[in-house]
């Protein structure tokens, strides 16, 4: 069978990524650029290979102090480390869903990383285009990617909680 190539939809797609704040709240941020493709056989995403960059400049959390700080060298470092990349190992099915595993680069520092992808399906637009969608999420500990800065609050615990949840709502378009 022919492999199939899809290219991500960035009008269609979202990529966010939610942290605890002072142990209490959550604040979600979100890369607004960012391009991904996948390669299957057919319409069959088990054992697809997939890949993905995010454009750290694009970080967007609805406050340019937060946005700014997360760019500089306590985080990210955009600078020096401009984009997120994934590369997948494997793409196995789990009933409806698939299980992604691979390998995620933040900051220089390449870790393995396993992902929920919920197949949402696949639907023909009004153009004429194949389209296949996904719900994706999953958790990283930032400091394993070399993202530690936090402060220590009066009342114990930390500003910033180590783990970080990864939520995509993501369209490919089937190539021709």
């Amino acid at each position: 069978m022919a492999t199939t190539k899809w290219t991500l939809d960035p009008t269609h797609s979202e990529l966010q990524f939610k942290v605890k704040h002072l142990m209490i709240t959550t604040v979600t941020g979100s890369l607004k650029s960012f391009s991904a493709e996948l390669s299957s056989e057919g319409d069959d995403f088990e054992n697809a290979a997939i890949s993905f960059k995010g454009d750290i400049s694009s970080i967007d959390t609805g406050n340019t102090d937060r946005d700014n700080h997360l760019k500089s060298g306590d985080f990210f470092d955009a600078e020096q480390f401009a984009h997120i990349e994934f590369k997948s190992n494997s793409v196995k099915k789990d009933g409806d869903d698939y299980i992604v595993n691979g390998d995620l680069t933040i900051k220089g520092e390449t870790k393995p990383v396993k992902l929920t992808a919920e197949f949402g399906g696949i639907a023909t637009d009004p153009w004429g285009n194949t389209k296949a969608g996904f719900t994706l999420s999953g958790k990283i500990n930032r400091s394993e990617f070399g993202l530690t800065w936090n402060a220590a609050l009066e009342t114990g615990g930390v500003m910033v909680s180590e783990e970080v949840r990864i939520l995509g709502e993501l369209q490919f378009v089937k190539q021709a």
